[in-house]
């Protein structure tokens, strides 16, 4: 298990037509690599996640308990291939693309609880909740249906407390420290896929 990729980015108008409501919205979904395994550059992160990282909305994303927004890569060739073929033209996303932090391998939601922590590097983080999609997810993959098919798929990744801040660069391994272990990020997933499916909450 290690860490592929760090990624930021910066508040910017986010386009598109997939909210009844809104033509524009702000958003910092859409992050470049800063730190990669070809380029393995040491990057700070603070108890607010990655230096440099800004977030639009902080009731949802961002803060100090959604200061890391983690990503597993396995799940990059299923978006490509959903995305491509529902948009009739070819998508190869870069890591950052699905608006995380961290793009990680070899540890998927089934393996990762609530409470878990995760040492990367010499740097300690807990495991706090899975992502919940939205409208903005819409449309930053330019498809109306890509927020029902994260909860769908059960491919949500995760949000992260830092516990120790420090220097951190891509290519560090990722040891889990199990806690309690009652609840993992898959079965919160498929509790509020339940959820949204009952009271039909799809943008």
């Amino acid at each position: 298990m290690r860490l592929i990729s760090i990624s930021a980015g910066k508040v910017a108008p986010l386009f598109g037509n997939h909210h009844p409501n809104y033509k524009s919205v702000a958003s910092a979904i859409r992050k470049n690599v800063v730190s990669d395994l070809e380029n393995p550059i040491s990057v700070e992160i603070t108890a607010l996640g990655v230096l440099g990282d800004e977030q639009a909305d902080l009731s949802v994303h961002g803060g100090i308990e959604k200061a890391i927004y983690v990503y597993p890569s396995e799940h990059y060739a299923f978006w490509n291939e959903l995305l491509t073929r529902e948009t009739k033209k070819p998508v190869d996303l870069q890591r950052g693309a699905i608006g995380e932090n961290f793009t990680i391998e070899g540890l998927a939601e089934t393996e990762v609880f609530v409470g878990d922590r995760l040492q990367i590097g010499v740097l300690e983080f807990v495991v706090v909740k899975l992502r919940e999609p939205c409208f903005k997810f819409n449309a930053a993959m330019g498809y109306k249906g890509a927020s029902k098919a994260m909860l769908q798929s059960g491919f949500s990744g995760w949000y992260l407390r830092v516990l120790k801040t420090g220097a951190l660069n891509a290519g560090s391994v990722i040891t889990v420290i199990p806690g309690s272990r009652e609840t993992s990020i898959a079965q919160q997933n498929q509790k509020l896929l339940n959820n949204r499916n009952q009271k039909d909450l799809w943008e």
